[in-house]
């Protein structure tokens, strides 16, 4: 990720599903190299290696309404809150049981931990940022709970920023398009579909977690202190094709 010239000394930074290496942990990384203090969470018993000794690291499931308002209990005040956790299984999303668990963490994940932590940003007036996908405005027919999910995030995103716009709270999103990730990985086995995604890309390339934590950082910066409610696309020009 090129260096950002962001300033976030003595703020507090809450990444929820940043364990695996992906979007979360570079956007973790981002705010970290910002000068923050950086709290992490992810479903694994621990966060990649290199964050572990960086980062406070926590266990949390996001569909356990009670473990997430403990573990926001542990703040007073948090300046920034992203929302990261998500599970997807390409192919594999027609069956009712696990489209129900893909909304569960992708989408009521997200709404459990804003509104467990939404005391704590009201006390810093700080900034929630849903991590959306530009699935919110594709069909997706080997990801359909990812895509509803992901929509119903991007929806998510403009009802919060209403809601909270009182308590001094501003909610946005980012779309990311086709990163390389863990959870891509299935995907990206099938070269020709490697091929299609480089092809209609105007950047031509797939995107790394990097490219999205600038992204992040600008949403959460005093020079987007006028953005509330909207979803920002990153995919290299995939959406405007």
């Amino acid at each position: 990720m090129p260096a950002a010239s962001f300033d976030f000394d003595g703020a507090t930074i809450v990444v929820i599903g940043a364990s695996r290496g992906g979007i979360g942990a570079a956007i973790a990384r981002g705010f970290g190299d910002a000068g923050a203090e950086v709290h992490i969470t992810g479903a694994e018993p621990e966060p990649m290696p290199e964050d572990a000794a960086r980062f406070a690291y926590t266990q949390l499931d996001v569909t356990d309404t009670e473990a997430v308002r403990a573990y926001a209990a542990g703040f007073a005040s948090v300046d920034v809150l992203v929302n990261c956790a998500a599970i997807t299984r390409r192919g594999e999303e027609m069956a009712p049981d696990f489209f129900s668990r893909v909304i569960d963490v992708n989408l009521t994940g997200s709404f459990r931990c804003a509104e467990a932590l939404h005391p704590a940003l009201k006390a810093a007036r700080g900034s929630v940022i849903n991590i959306a996908s530009m699935y919110a405005r594709f069909g997706s027919p080997r990801n359909p709970a990812y895509g509803a999910s992901k929509a119903a995030v991007e929806q998510l995103t403009k009802s919060l920023a209403i809601a909270w716009a009182p308590d001094g709270i501003r909610v946005n999103a980012v779309a990311p398009g086709f990163i390389v990730t863990e959870q891509s990985a299935r995907a990206r086995q099938d070269p020709a579909f490697v091929a299609a995604i480089e092809a209609r890309t105007p950047a031509g390339r797939w995107g790394q977690p990097g490219d999205i934590a600038g992204a992040a950082l600008f949403l959460a910066s005093p020079a987007a202190a006028f953005m509330t409610g909207t979803c920002l696309p990153v995919d290299g020009g995939y959406s405007v094709v």
